[in-house]
């Protein structure tokens, strides 16, 4: 359904310095940086960016709104959320943990990047 995700964030080497941290805890490669300034990251299929705002105004985060990265285990989910604590995250939510669904089972744990963007791992449990 999706071709890409991009958030905005003012300060790209702080925001480059987080996801770095955190797909690395996923097993993904270190952003490039394109011509244009934006990080790219490729992994699993996926593509996601970060860039500052095309319309020059400030990078604000969605209210509300959540991107969610899957994780293989909740141990995978627990080192993403380390790894972005120590690298510029803020914890929110509940702490990570398993959280029981009318769909069923699932690991999540949450963190604000140095933008402020909402993000996740989440792992269905089966």
């Amino acid at each position: 359904m999706f071709s890409h995700v991009m958030l905005g964030a003012d300060d790209i080497d702080a925001s480059k310095k987080f996801y770095d941290a955190c797909f690395a805890a996923l097993g993904g490669p270190e952003g490039r940086v394109d011509p244009k300034g934006r990080v790219l990251y490729m992994h699993k299929g996926g593509i996601f960016l970060i860039s500052k705002p095309i319309d020059g105004g400030r990078a604000c985060g969605a209210n509300g709104g959540t991107i969610g990265f899957a994780v293989d285990s909740p141990e995978q989910g627990d080192a993403w959320h380390k790894a972005g604590l120590e690298n510029g995250g803020t914890a929110i939510e509940d702490p990570p943990g398993i959280r029981e669904s009318e769909i069923g089972n699932m690991y999540l744990a949450y963190l604000r990047d140095p933008a402020g963007n909402k993000v996740c791992v989440l792992k269905r449990m089966g």
